[in-house]
């Protein structure tokens, strides 16, 4: 991080606009569908879950929080020693929405200046932090309540909400993803591509064709 007397006011002006958009990381579920947990798939000689909180603490727009539920202690064990707040979803069970709530109560508690939201899986590995960096910018320049990634004609995360979201999220169903309120308001949603958010890792192969093409 660059020393405060190297930048300018405007400089401090943006980096405390940026630090009021926690970045929230959805990786309580089993990965059922995958047979074994993707939060530990290794990505360039790293787990998944992993590489994905490194992006989202290099962004620099907030605290970190990952949501844990499934095998939570091996997880956790992966990134005990990053600078990030986990918070345990009991009902991960339930759904993603599940961990969406558990996560957006712990900002809202914790994080009351917080001006919205960055939301996070941990299955897209060609994640970038100019991508989640791209998002805030959009956000700040539109004036739009919901931003989200735009990728193999669809939109949905990462995706950036509004405060004013907060409480829609609040109530979204257990078994329902942040892509639900983006289908609901289309008025409020401006869309950033990401080229590749198409690549996801629910299953075996899905991994291993990713891999082969790397």
């Amino acid at each position: 991080m660059e020393n405060e007397d190297d930048i300018s006011e405007s400089d401090d002006t943006l980096s405390d606009e940026r630090l009021r958009f926690p970045i929230l990381i959805l990786a309580a579920g089993s990965s059922s569908r995958m047979g074994r947990s993707k939060q530990l798939l290794e990505i360039k000689g790293q787990p998944l879950l992993l590489q994905t909180v490194r992006v989202a603490l290099e962004c620099d727009t907030g605290e970190v929080i990952v949501v844990l539920g499934s095998g939570e202690q091996i997880h956790l064990d992966i990134i005990k020693t990053l600078p990030v707040r986990t918070v345990i979803n009991h009902y991960w069970k339930s759904g993603i929405g599940s961990s969406i709530k558990t996560g957006l109560h712990h900002i809202v508690r914790e994080v009351p200046e917080a001006k919205g939201v960055v939301i996070l899986v941990c299955d897209q590995p060609e994640l970038t932090a100019s991508h989640i960096l791209t998002l805030v910018e959009t956000f700040s320049q539109t004036g739009k309540s919901i931003v989200a990634s735009a990728y193999d004609n669809t939109a949905g995360v990462p995706a950036l909400f509004s405060r004013s979201f907060f409480s829609n999220l609040l109530i979204i169903g257990d078994d329902h993803g942040a892509k639900k309120l983006i289908e609901q308001f289309p008025d409020q949603v401006v869309t950033v591509e990401f080229a590749g958010g198409a690549i996801d890792l629910d299953t075996l192969e899905d991994y291993n064709k990713y891999l082969e093409q790397k």
